[in-house]
């Protein structure tokens, strides 16, 4: 691994993305850059800046009645849902306020929610907010799971995302492709940096990495 390059949001220069370049392996792909989103998502400071960020590319007419975060974004999810509030972002909720929620993961990697959580999806618009978004299928898995529960996926949010879209539902992201314009997912059968010959160099997920 190499040393670590910070990233300036271009609107917004107090989110700051930690970018390491290396071979990792992550649940879905590998890729040659991790995304270091941990001050981001913990320090206090850096999870409001970035959920005021993220507030304001949502539109005004989008309706969210909760807010099910993916890869340790509670902290910032609890930011935007007070965001969107003072925005006066619709909510449907008789107490018009946000849920914020986080899902499980059984071994399978498949989303499931507990008895009483159900009620904060079912019939609800629900907004999916994610540190990060490369090949979409966190996204795919986990909006089919939360349709079965009965919930409407009103946006997507992401500090990262490599993709503008996904199902026909724009993900609104604080950094894209634009901002590491090298940055490269791969299948992990056809990954190019293992055909190359590169070691790799550690196993990351949401939660961080992990050297071999």
């Amino acid at each position: 691994m190499q040393e670590t390059i910070h990233i300036k949001s271009k609107r917004h220069p107090n989110v700051v993305l930690k970018a390491i370049p290396g071979h990792f392996v992550t649940p879905n792909s590998h890729v040659n850059y991790f995304l270091d989103m941990t001050t981001l998502k913990a320090r206090l400071s850096e999870a409001s800046a970035a959920a005021k960020a993220l507030s304001e590319q949502i539109s005004a007419t989008t309706i969210v009645d909760t807010i099910v975060c993916i890869d340790g974004c509670e902290i910032i999810g609890a930011f935007l849902a007070e965001d969107l509030t003072k925005a006066g972002i619709y909510s449907m909720n008789s107490h018009n306020t946000i849920y914020i929620i986080t899902p499980e993961y059984v071994n399978s990697g498949q989303l499931v929610l507990r008895e009483n959580m159900i009620p904060m999806v079912k019939g609800k618009n629900v907004l999916l907010l994610m540190a990060s978004a490369t090949t979409g299928q966190t996204i795919i898995k986990a909006s089919r799971a939360l349709k079965y529960y009965g919930a409407k996926i009103s946006g997507i949010s992401a500090i990262f995302s490599a993709a503008n879209k996904l199902m026909d539902i724009p993900i609104n992201s604080l950094f894209n492709i634009g901002d590491i314009p090298d940055y490269k997912t791969y299948d992990p059968e056809g990954c190019s940096l293992c055909k190359e010959g590169k070691e790799i160099d550690a196993f990351a997920n949401g939660f961080g990495y992990s050297k071999i």
